[in-house]
């Protein structure tokens, strides 16, 4: 009997060679904490990828056998005993699959990729991956400089076979061709070339050389990555899959209508598809909804104060510009494929601009057949010198072959390397926006819309998986409430980083702001040593991401060297330090009233590993760092762990409460502070822009009107009728009511 899913918790599993200090979290750590995850009220564990990926991997979506439960994480026999321990609990596994790449950078720990390279074309396993074999040998960008072949070496690996070896890594030889090391390189499958220059000839995961595509389109590809699946399936292990990135292959819906036929239709499918602010999930998709980017986008928004929209500055950045940068640079190889699939002279500076400007990760979905002409009809309108090409681009594209293919393909690629990768890291007006699938030129999320989201959520993907932390997320939930909190505060903040900066000038301001806001939200309750540590290796990821004065190729040292000295004096600054104090009480009933709106929301909510308590991290490594899944000792935390085992027993226990949706509204002069759902027996009501409401005076005369009797699940007090807010929420900054029977 499939178990419920109400919630699910997302553990983050490793070996001990991806850690420093050794440690694992594999399925006999996760196993260990069942106890008290089920005393959380957690219906299901939500596991990182669990198949075989290298060692050293800290995140494991590097797979390099999909078919090998990972032997550092425990191997089949520790999922089994994992999988047992839950269900005893009466929970549930969901597993993390990833199938549009698998690990090549260590090209001898993936069989298929070492026969690939070894035999070329003849590989038994040459239609698995999405290699442009036009190019005649495939590219394989290592080399240090332009003339390194002369470093490689005839070597044997440990069983006898002979390899090429260019410093510590080796690739593959095909028989007989090794009488010298240059020679037999001039003779294989694949040419080693300039990291530089190589034009990359297999489809990657966004510009990762180390994640080749794999082509799901053809059956047999399809079958024979999933058999380790179908194990785990036929042996009843799971309730449910989450799919990485399915926007990267060739046909997603044909792929998820496979999927969903080998899963069978009961059990939970969800998608790793990041949704535009006015896009709809595609209704002909056979899952159960997202991975919750978008319903993060909500959470966040509604508890921004919109008029600081005009007082905050903007760095001066466009998606469009870094979208067509990202394709003139590190993603050329896939413009260059594309475009000579699609023909025709000149084409690939328009096929740049057109894929600058479409709004949406993938516009070929049914529900988005539109998108794609009219970003077509505004450039022809705007730059008619572009029409021939258009015309060329856009013939090819209607044929519906291998040009709409690579086009959607690329598309992906060239948003979240050009947006998430590099913009959200350059603009600095409230970085709390600049989240996956996040929209900071809306600048936060009206309660209007915010209550049509959820209706809409309800009706349409009930179980979409809702979530505030990921993985991925460049800030955690708590992190982003502090800085949230700078809307209600904007011209004290532009009074901060005034004084900040005539004091310590940054190198420059656009960094500065950005860097300031996130020291801010992450700002310490711990030791202050470790936390400089973390914000200046954070601040190096973040100047490089931005790819202004510095990059991850081309690292300008003195830059840098600046940027750490400046992000050590702001650390040690008393007046940043009294300003993130005053963030921190704010933040704070963000945190706790964004949380229970979440967990009693429509969908299927997500707790990220430890974000039953707080938090302040930011983007990975920061955020995958071990759980101390100790007693919750502050009072905030405990309040947090509260609201989080209350709503999450409820819904476990009483998963009937939890349908329908309406909005509560209060009446009364600080109605706009209150943001509040109803379900069919739960109402769950919340504190807006905390600072101005404390401003104001409080909650003076502000009311709402219940219907019957209702108990806070987390005071134990009893409300009815017309009920001033000041007494609903005397004690917390949000309240979870409960009318039973």
């Amino acid at each position: 009997m499939r178990r419920p899913i109400t919630s699910t918790y997302r553990l983050q599993l490793r070996g001990p060679d991806a850690d420093p200090a050794g440690r694992r979290f594999g399925f006999a750590e996760a196993a260990e904490q069942v106890p008290y995850l089920r005393d959380l009220g957690v219906s299901h564990l939500y596991l990182s990828p669990i198949f075989t990926a290298p060692p050293t991997s800290s995140h494991n979506y590097d797979i390099t056998d999909p078919n090998q439960v990972n032997p550092a994480l425990g191997g089949i026999d520790g999922l089994r005993e994992l999988a047992q321990t839950t269900h005893e609990a009466g929970m549930g596994l969901i597993v993390d699959i990833v199938p549009n790449h698998l690990g090549v950078e260590s090209p001898h720990l993936n069989r298929w990729w070492w026969d690939v390279l070894k035999h070329g074309r003849d590989s038994e396993y040459a239609h698995f991956f999405d290699i442009d074999w036009s190019a005649g040998k495939i590219n394989l960008p290592v080399l240090g400089s332009p003339d390194d072949t002369a470093a490689l070496r005839i070597d044997s690996t440990s069983d006898g076979e002979r390899v090429l070896r260019y410093h510590d890594r080796i690739f593959p030889l095909a028989p007989g061709t090794y009488p010298t090391a240059q020679s037999a390189h001039e003779k294989q499958a694949y040419a080693l070339t300039y990291w530089r220059e190589g034009d990359v000839s297999y489809r990657r995961f966004f510009s990762i050389n180390g994640l080749a595509g794999l082509r799901q389109e053809d059956p047999d590809v399809f079958e024979r990555t999933h058999q380790g699946l179908r194990v785990l399936l036929d042996d009843n292990l799971i309730d449910g899959v989450r799919v990485d990135h399915p926007d990267g292959l060739a046909a997603p819906l044909s792929y998820l209508k496979a999927l969903r036929k080998m899963i069978g239709p009961d059990r939970w499918l969800i998608v790793e598809k990041i949704l535009a602010p006015d896009e709809p999930l595609d209704a002909q998709l056979p899952v159960d909804g997202t991975t919750g980017y978008d319903a993060l986008r909500e959470f966040d928004g509604v508890f921004v104060d919109p008029a600081a929209a005009t007082v905050l500055p903007e760095a001066e950045s466009s998606a469009a510009a870094m979208k067509r940068r990202m394709a003139q640079s590190e993603l050329a190889p896939e413009i260059r494929r594309l475009a000579r699939v699609i023909g025709g002279e000149d084409v690939t500076d328009t096929l740049i601009q057109l894929l600058s400007h479409l709004p949406v990760y993938r516009a070929d979905y049914p529900s988005l057949s539109r998108v794609t002409a009219t970003i077509v009809a505004d450039i022809a309108m705007r730059e008619p010198h572009r029409c021939p090409a258009l015309d060329t681009i856009t013939a090819a594209l209607a044929n519906n072959d291998e040009a709409a293919t690579r086009f959607a393909q690329v598309s992906g690629a060239v948003m979240a390397k050009g947006v998430e990768d590099t913009l959200f890291y350059r603009l600095h007006r409230l970085v709390a926006l600049q989240e996956v699938g996040g929209a900071p030129e809306r600048f936060g999320v009206s309660p209007a819309e915010f209550h049509l989201l959820q209706a809409e959520r309800e009706r349409y993907w009930p179980r979409a998986m809702t979530t505030l932390t990921t993985h991925d997320t460049k800030r955690s939930e708590d992190t982003r409430a502090r800085i949230i909190g700078i809307s209600e505060l904007p011209d004290e903040y532009l009074c901060l980083a005034g004084d900040v900066f005539a004091e310590t000038p940054p190198p420059d301001e656009a960094a500065g702001h950005f860097l300031l806001q996130n020291i801010l939200g992450a700002w310490p309750r711990g030791d202050e040593k470790d936390f400089l540590e973390r914000m200046q290796a954070y601040a190096l990821k973040a100047v490089r991401e931005a790819d202004r004065h510095t990059s991850w190729t081309d690292n300008n040292a003195e830059y840098e060297a600046h940027i750490t000295e400046w992000v050590a004096k702001v650390v040690g600054s008393d007046q940043v330090a009294a300003f993130a104090l005053r963030l921190n009480r704010a933040g704070e009933q963000v945190s706790l009233g964004r949380k229970l709106l979440h967990l009693v929301g429509p969908g299927i909510p997500d707790v990220y590993q430890g974000q039953e308590g707080f938090d302040f991290s930011l983007v990975d490594p920061d955020n995958r760092r071990f759980v101390d899944y100790g007693p919750h000792e502050q009072a905030a935390d405990r309040a947090k762990h509260r609201i989080v085992r209350e709503a999450l027993t409820l819904r476990r226990d009483h998963p009937e409460y939890f349908r329908g949706y309406r909005p509560v509204l209060a009446c009364g002069e600080a109605a706009r502070h209150l943001i509040g759902m109803e379900r069919t027996n739960v109402i769950a009501v919340a504190t807006r822009l905390p600072i101005s409401l404390e401003r104001r005076g409080g909650w003076g005369d502000t009311t709402i009107k219940l219907d019957g009797t209702w108990t806070d699940q987390l005071t134990g007090h009893v409300f009815y009728g017309v009920t001033t807010v000041r007494e609903l929420l005397a004690d917390l900054p949000t309240a979870l009511l409960v009318q039973r029977g």
